[in-house]
């Protein structure tokens, strides 16, 4: 993982509990886990629109885009 061990892993860990404290680590912890949560779901969004529009080119029909 990156070349980090565990021991690299638990002092890069005191360190940001003395930095952010024990009482803010949740709500980081927390605000980490929404930001990766909407990156995956925008990710997946963008995936599912991507095979929208190449069904749309393999069938010929079009997206709206009539003159």
């Amino acid at each position: 993982m990156f070349g980090l061990g565990m021991p690299e892993l638990l002092v890069i860990l005191v360190i940001i509990l003395v930095v952010f404290g024990a009482g803010k680590l949740p709500k980081i912890g927390e605000g980490l886990g929404k930001g990766i949560s909407n990156f995956k779901k925008s990710i997946k969004e963008n995936e599912e629109a991507g095979d929208d529009v190449s069904q749309d080119e393999k069938t010929g029909s079009s997206s709206g885009h009539e003159k």
